[in-house]
């Protein structure tokens, strides 16, 4: 029972995220859930709200869409790469996966708390699409979380705010239509963590509405740095695990 309150707020915190700033669940859910279980239970849980989640998400902001040469190789890319992370999934022991989250965790902090204010042209950012979409692929597919890449990569391209969610939310449902068959046949999905993924879904909303409301009363720099310190501790934890297992 405790384990099950414990994902439940683990996916709230995520929908919180994902509600005050249309982006984020996964660098926030997958941490926290592998912190008290394992990468892969993390990431089958997360498939049915991320789908959900981010096909309501685009289909609100569909107007808003980049053009077709650059989604086409930035989420065919994509979806090359998340097959092969997944099957770096299914291939590396569960500390080396813990290894990998904690380190994308940490990344993405150093990026925000640096403030990389890197900027691309259109141009640039259109010759990127490929390698960005598919190096996005990978780490979503091995480690659940593409934040340090994806979402450095747009942020970097100045879009605006619909603009970049309808992106994100593209990319997202991308990375979940590919991966959940391809979970599904390396056995990584089963029937009952298929059904727990789904019913995932009702705190992840929740939290979603709750991070919708939050974004209207809480300033965004305060918002911002409790999530940094919660996700520090998060890495810290996974962090101090996996020395304790080489130990």
């Amino acid at each position: 029972m405790f384990e099950l309150v414990i994902v439940f707020i683990c996916l709230a915190c995520g929908g919180i995220l994902k509600g005050a700033t249309g982006a984020g669940a996964p660098i926030l859910a997958i941490p926290a859930m592998a912190a008290f279980h394992d990468v892969r239970f993390a990431i089958v849980i997360m498939t049915v709200p991320n789908l959900v989640t981010n096909v309501m998400q685009a289909w609100q902001n569909r107007k808003h869409h980049l053009r077709a040469s650059f989604l086409v190789p930035f989420l065919v890319s994509a979806a090359v790469g998340v097959v092969l992370g997944t099957w770096a999934l299914v291939g590396l022991d569960s500390r080396t996966l813990s290894l990998v989250v904690a380190l994308a965790v940490l990344l993405y902090l150093v990026l925000r708390v640096t403030k990389a204010n890197w900027q691309l042209s259109a141009p640039l950012a259109a010759r990127l699409a490929a390698p960005f979409g598919f190096v996005s692929g990978v780490v979503q597919g091995s480690a659940g979380i593409s934040a340090p890449v994806s979402l450095s990569f747009l942020n970097a391209m100045q879009l605006d705010r619909l603009t970049f969610m309808n992106t994100v939310s593209l990319l997202f449902v991308t990375f979940v239509t590919v991966q959940l068959p391809a979970l599904a046949f390396t056995g990584v999905l089963t029937f009952g963590g298929f059904l727990l993924s789904c019913a995932a879904l009702l705190p992840m909303l929740l939290g979603m509405s709750f991070g919708t409301f939050i974004s209207r009363t809480v300033s965004r720099a305060a918002f911002d740095r409790l999530i940094m310190l919660l996700l520090a501790g998060l890495a810290a934890k996974m962090l101090w695990d996996v020395l304790i297992y080489v130990r």
